[in-house]
């Protein structure tokens, strides 16, 4: 079977790299490569040649039309844009109840490295209650905290459920950065990076820092083939590419 995908945000770095895996794959074809301003009609291909999935990697504040669009005309989702907030996918999960055909799938990081680098750290999180993040991106990137860490954030408080919140002093002072589900959160933004996140763990006499290190965007490669090939036959929402990977 072949998977007719459309491409939004395809002028973008990580849509430059989605266009070319699915021209180079053999299971997979691209019937629409479109930027951040495309018509919504657009999105889902030509007529004679309709899309199966739209990969949405476009802008925070563009992301949700591009869903909420391709929902509407019966298209399951792969989204690789950040800003997407605990409530924001709560309102997605919400209306996709209501859509028992459809799925979308919200990656915040395409690397099975850093999708490896997270579930180390929410192992590690059950045992250190000193937790703290350091994120950095280039300049370019408008939101902060990055999806990654928000992720990490999220999935370290579920982890502690039973042994309680992450001891974290000072947090209304601005210099300890943004408390994301109890957990400080540092976000740099600087010329010379791609993607670079640290979890930092304190205990009694020693620190455990889990890093994942992203240096060219060849390492989101394996992890946009697995969600678009996992995406027709997704239902319901699912985040991250963890959950696809069973870690």
């Amino acid at each position: 079977m072949t998977i007719r995908v459309a491409v939004v945000g395809a002028t973008g770095k990580l849509g430059r790299v989605a266009v070319d895996l699915i021209e180079k794959a053999d299971d997979l074809r691209l019937v629409a490569a479109l930027d951040s301003r495309s018509d919504p009609v657009e999105m889902l291909g030509p007529d004679d040649d309709p899309s199966d999935v739209v990969l949405d990697v476009t802008l925070p504040a563009v992301s949700p039309g591009v869903v909420d669009h391709a929902l509407g005309a019966g298209r399951n989702v792969v989204v690789g844009t950040s800003g997407w907030s605990a409530t924001r996918l709560a309102s997605l999960a919400a209306r996709l109840r209501g859509l028992p055909d459809q799925g979308v799938i919200v990656v915040p990081n395409f690397s099975l490295g850093s999708a490896l680098a997270t579930a180390f750290a929410v192992a590690a999180a059950r045992h250190f209650d000193s937790i703290e993040i350091v994120e950095a991106h280039p300049a370019t990137k408008v939101d902060s905290p990055s999806g990654t860490a928000v992720r990490t954030a999220e999935l370290i408080a579920e982890a502690r459920d039973e042994r309680g919140p992450v001891v974290a002093p000072h947090t209304d002072q601005r210099a300890r950065g943004q408390t994301v589900a109890g957990v400080p959160v540092h976000s740099l933004r600087m010329d010379g990076v791609v993607a670079k996140q640290s979890v930092v763990f304190g205990g009694a006499g020693e620190t455990l820092t889990i890093t994942h290190d992203t240096t060219d965007a060849r390492a989101y490669a394996a992890g946009i083939l697995h969600a678009l090939r996992s995406a027709p036959a997704a239902r319901g929402l699912t985040v991250g590419l963890d959950r696809l990977l069973g870690l």
